[in-house]
């Protein structure tokens, strides 16, 4: 192996050990699908090693390919169904509640309030990470937010 591919190699190692457990419970929370969630991640992992030097921004190009490969797959298995939601019984009650509530979001709309509220993405960067515009990106987030307040119920609201 020569040493180029060894130091990108060394690279994605470092990039996963850091980020890759939790961009794998981000996409595991987005599909609701532990399975897809592993093979999006693994997958995404793999081809940026294989482009190696071509992926300037590896965290950003990794967790595009992750979301998109997932959409992929979840739209190849035809999943509509949100599998993490009948594994709730092995979570502590907070996560079960936010389980049950994701499960009723759409796929865009968990990926929206993942990507904006968990990871700090701006609008545009999601709309990017997702395929899609910012505007949509905004409509998805706020459907999102009003669809938790009324299932989750805010004292606020």
């Amino acid at each position: 192996m020569a040493s180029t591919e060894v130091g990108q190699a060394s690279r994605f190692e470092e990039l996963y050990r850091a980020h890759g457990p939790r961009l794998l419970r981000n996409v595991l929370l987005y599909s609701g699908d532990r399975e897809i969630a592993n093979d999006a991640v693994a997958e995404a992992f793999a081809q940026a090693m294989r482009r190696g030097e071509a992926v300037r921004d590896p965290l950003a190009w990794v967790t595009r390919a992750a979301f998109r490969i997932a959409a992929g797959l979840l739209k190849e298995r035809r999943r509509t169904d949100y599998p993490l939601a009948e594994e709730a019984y092995e979570m502590p009650e907070p996560a079960t509640e936010l389980v049950a509530a994701f499960a009723e979001l759409s796929p865009k709309q968990r990926a929206a309030v993942i990507l904006h509220h968990r990871d700090g993405y701006t609008l545009a960067e999601v709309a990017d990470i997702i395929g899609s515009t910012t505007s949509a990106v905004g409509v998805h987030l706020n459907r999102a937010r009003k669809r938790l307040r009324d299932l989750m119920g805010d004292p606020d609201a």
